[in-house]
């Protein structure tokens, strides 16, 4: 049996945090979706397509592909046949949503597992909101996203 798992999240923009996780996901399962949701509500820097495409110019493993997905979590994987989500935790205050979370999906879908993955501690202080605002700003993101990531961000806001 293919042990197949969902990295789910926004990606807006991709982080060297996010790309931590995706490696170690991709060392422990066979296959790995990272699954960028569609919401709108949230005004993104980068529409859909876009953060969809950044994804897969910077994944570099084999067993790991990009989807997309609104609504429930859960049903989308039942949908591509995936036992467990993952989830990267990087303080007390994401455990203890994430737990919430966890225990909901859960009891929708007992079938569908969530595993917590500690952040790289370089990077357990890094969020794509966070990033964002700092850029914003004119501070340095260097080494915080992909490099392509970083170019395309500075094109579409020039300093």
């Amino acid at each position: 049996m293919t042990r197949r798992a969902i990295y789910p999240g926004s990606f807006d923009p991709i982080t060297n945090g996010h790309l931590d996780i995706i490696e170690r996901s991709a060392n422990m399962f066979d296959e790995v979706i990272v699954a960028v949701l569609v919401n709108d509500g949230k005004d993104p820097m980068f529409s859909l397509e876009e953060r969809v495409e950044m994804i897969r110019a910077v994944s570099r493993w084999s067993n790991v592909r990009v989807g997309t997905f609104e609504g429930l979590l859960v049903q989308y994987a039942v949908e591509q046949g995936a036992q467990v989500i993952v989830r990267g935790i990087r303080a007390v205050s994401d455990y203890e949503y994430e737990l919430q979370m966890a225990l909901m999906n859960r009891r929708l879908e007992p079938r569908v597992e969530t595993v917590f993955m500690m952040s790289a501690e370089a990077y357990s202080y890094l969020s794509s909101r966070l990033i964002k605002e700092v850029f914003k700003l004119g501070g340095s993101i260097s080494g915080l996203v992909p490099p392509d990531v970083e170019q395309r961000m500075k094109q579409r806001f020039p300093s």
